[in-house]
C-alpha cells in the first residue's frame, strides 16, 4: 500500500506524522519504504539517527524531491515492500503530484487554524487533478497537532469546514499536539518506544494508523 503524508501548505507536522507511520507499520512486522520527498531531508534525518543508535526494526528511507525520479524509483522497487510511505514537500512540487498518481491514499494533515484551513483549496485542487490521471486514490484530511481538550471549538470549526472541500473526506482520528511525537522524531523513535511513554499519544497515533491500513489489513489477514 503506498500512502502519502502531504500538503501544500508547509508548517502542518507532516514529516513527524510520516515519521511515526513508518515506524508503527515497521514495529508491527510490515517491509516498510520511507520515501522523503522534501529538499528539506529530515525523514531522512529522523530515519540515520535511529540506524546510527541501532534500532530495530530499521526502516528503508530515500529522498527523491524529483518527482519524475521518485516515480521511476516507486515503479521499479514497490513491490519489494508492503507499505511505502511517501513525505511530500509542504509545496506544490513535482514530488507531490508524483506521489499523488502513484498513491493509494492520501492523507492531508492540518491545524486547526484559519490560515491551514484556507489552504486546502490548493490540495484538494491537485487531488482533483490526480483522479483525472488516476482512479482510485483516496484522500483523507486528518487534524494534526490539535488542541490537547476535547471540547476544543477550534478542532471542532476546522473539521466542519472541510465540507467546503468534498474533495477530501474527514478522517475522525485527530493527532493533539503532544511533545512526545516531538521527542520521538528526533530520536528517531516512535511514540511507542519513547520513555517515558505518552500513553495518549500513543493511543491516538495508533487510532490513525488503524483507520488507514484497516480496509488491507483485513484482505492481508484473509489471504492468510
Amino acid at each position: 500500500m503506498i500512502v502519502t503524508i502531504g500538503n501544500t501548505k508547509g508548517g502542518v507536522g507532516k514529516t513527524t506524522l510520516a515519521v511515526q507511520v513508518a515506524l508503527t507499520r515497521a514495529l508491527a512486522g510490515r517491509d516498510v519504504w520511507l520515501i522523503d520527498g522534501d529538499r528539506q531531508g529530515t525523514a531522512q534525518t529522523a530515519v540515520a539517527i535511529r540506524a546510527e543508535a541501532g534500532r530495530k526494526p530499521g526502516v528503508a528511507c530515500s529522498q527523491y524531491a524529483d518527482g519524475p525520479v521518485l516515480r521511476a524509483q516507486v515503479q521499479q522497487q514497490g513491490r519489494k515492500f508492503d507499505d511505502i510511505i511517501i513525505d511530500a514537500g509542504g509545496r506544490d512540487s513535482t514530488a507531490l503530484r508524483a506521489a499523488l498518481v502513484l498513491s493509494d491514499v492520501l492523507l492531508v494533515p492540518f491545524q486547526p487554524r484559519s490560515v491551514d484551513v484556507w489552504a486546502l483549496g490548493d490540495i484538494s485542487a491537485l487531488v482533483e487533478e490526480a483522479r483525472s490521471l488516476r482512479d482510485g486514490l483516496r484522500a483523507y484530511a486528518v487534524l494534526n497537532c490539535a488542541d490537547p481538550g476535547s471540547a476544543s471549538t477550534d478542532n471542532a470549526d476546522a473539521a466542519a469546514a472541510l465540507a467546503d472541500h468534498p474533495q477530501l473526506a474527514h478522517l475522525d482520528a485527530p493527532v493533539r499536539r503532544r511533545k512526545a511525537f516531538a521527542n520521538a522524531v528526533g530520536q528517531g523513535l516512535s511514540v511507542d518506544e519513547l520513555a517515558p511513554r505518552d500513553a495518549k499519544a500513543c493511543e491516538e497515533l495508533a487510532a490513525l494508523v488503524r483507520t488507514v491500513f484497516e480496509g488491507q489489513d483485513a484482505v492481508i489477514l484473509q489471504s492468510r
